[in-house]
């Protein structure tokens, strides 16, 4: 075994979490070995989770565009695309992305170990790497940023060719025509999206009675508008009773007695975090029975030195989030003060998408703030009459009495894009933080940015009347 000393900081994972705090602790002249057991840097997040979703998800829509375009339409016809030709154009952009995180560490001369990361005692993580041969790093502080996995219920076979997962999914070489989605939760949501996008029969199975329930009540209606007028079928409050595969498709029983038949079935019913066989034992931690682990105001965990961050420490289970806990841990622990991550704005890749930030109308009703609504619906906006993506809007929610701003809600076109614009406002102090600064700035036209003035002009009659 190799006994490699002298390490400042080890980090096990390398998704957007394990890089953010690897790249922070280099910049802060601390020596930094960081540990992946995938073939390539980048995590789940590059190779099976946000990143191919997304680019999946951009094809689609370039698809879905084509189709809509008076000078394009029956060019194209989506049901001829083949789902192996959309994951070999995931793959190019994986590669790319690789390619630069790859990049990141060579420049920040931060030490790559390919391999199994696991935590043997105080200060001491051991490597199991790609060519047989083991290392033993010798620590002043690990970072756990192992990321997380589809949950896997045990009375599920996911070993059969028709079962798939949001991980698995990417390796479909079949396209289906009818398929199963069970869970409608932000994953669950997205695909369904994607694959109704490529003119594929959806069912999508909703354990809740409303679709993404933590979202703005206007919102999460209007996407279940849409995905119905996509051509998918959601089932709200069901439960699985029991999954049946064989070799013509999957059979789903719920609870309700109702019986579902399609070619195959994707799961996406929550995640669970990364945390077996990592030697949390070793050091008297242990995790819940979602795989996360608790930890304090600076992601330090029940053990002195050991922290943890991303998706094994559960909410918010972003990428965005992940790097900023990244950063603000290894800045802790390189001396700075103790920072939190807050005002994570909520990214949902949906077709169309939907982003938001601050409080929701039921949050403000049950406090009961005096609020008021100010919206620009895209259907009026000539950049977006431009473009032909009329449908959807911007919701502000401002103090009827201050015009502070408290919540920004959009769904539509460029919605992720759109929010940060919102976002700024809302963390700038005082009267800065109002409905007048929509209104008193100059915006480009056209452009979809112009919606906050729309909106905000629309609120302040609203209370002027």
């Amino acid at each position: 075994m190799d006994i490699s000393a002298g390490w400042d900081l080890v980090v096990i994972g390398s998704g957007p979490a394990g890089e953010a705090a690897a790249m922070q602790a280099a910049k802060k002249d601390l020596r930094v070995a960081i540990i992946e057991d995938q073939a390539a840097v980048g995590g789940n997040c590059t190779h099976w989770g946000t990143i191919p979703s997304k680019a999946l998800r951009h094809q689609v829509r370039q698809v879905i565009r084509t189709q809509r375009n008076p000078l394009l339409r029956g060019i194209l016809n989506p049901r001829e695309i083949r789902w192996q030709d959309l994951i070999a154009r995931t793959r190019e952009v994986i590669g790319a992305q690789v390619q630069v995180r790859s990049d990141f560490y060579v420049r920040n001369r931060v030490t790559v170990f390919g391999g199994r990361g696991r935590i043997v005692g105080a200060g001491e993580v051991q490597v199991d790497d790609n060519e047989g041969r083991q290392h033993l790093l010798k620590t002043r502080d690990i970072i756990i940023a192992t990321g997380s996995r589809p949950y896997h219920p045990e009375d599920v076979d996911f070993d059969h060719p028709r079962i798939y997962d949001s991980d698995t999914i990417l390796s479909m070489e079949h396209t289906p025509r009818h398929l199963l989605i069970y869970g409608a939760g932000v994953i669950g949501s997205e695909y369904a999206c994607i694959f109704t996008g490529l003119g594929i029969r959806v069912d999508l199975i909703n354990s809740r009675e409303h679709l993404l329930d933590f979202l703005d009540t206007e919102i999460s209606d209007a996407l279940s508008y849409h995905l119905r007028e996509q051509g998918c079928t959601i089932r709200q409050s069901e439960e699985y009773k029991r999954v049946l595969a064989d070799d013509e498709g999957v059979t789903l029983e719920l609870q309700s007695g109702k019986k579902l038949r399609a070619d195959a079935l994707l799961w996406c019913n929550g995640r669970s975090g990364n945390t077996q066989d990592i030697g949390l034992d070793a050091v008297g931690l242990e995790a819940n029975n979602r795989g996360q682990l608790k930890v304090n105001q600076g992601y330090q965990t029940g053990a002195e030195h050991i922290y943890a961050i991303g998706d094994v420490v559960g909410w918010p289970s972003l990428a965005s989030a992940s790097y900023d806990q990244g950063r603000f841990c290894a800045a802790a622990i390189a001396g700075d003060a103790v920072k939190q991550v807050t005002d994570v704005p909520t990214g949902i890749y949906t077709i169309p998408g939907i982003s938001s930030v601050g409080r929701t109308e039921q949050e403000l009703t049950e406090a009961r703030v005096p609020y008021e609504v100010g919206q620009a619906f895209f259907k009026n906006l000539a950049r977006a009459q431009i473009t032909g993506e009329r449908v959807g809007m911007l919701k502000i929610l401002f103090h009827r009495e201050t015009l502070a701003v408290l919540g920004i809600h959009c769904f539509g076109y460029q919605a992720m894009e759109i929010v940060h614009v919102g976002q700024a406002i809302m963390r700038q102090p005082g009267e800065l933080n109002t409905l007048k600064y929509f209104i008193d700035t100059t915006f480009n036209y056209p452009t979809m940015a112009e919606a906050y003035r729309v909106a905000a002009i629309n609120g302040l009659n609203r209370i002027q009347r």
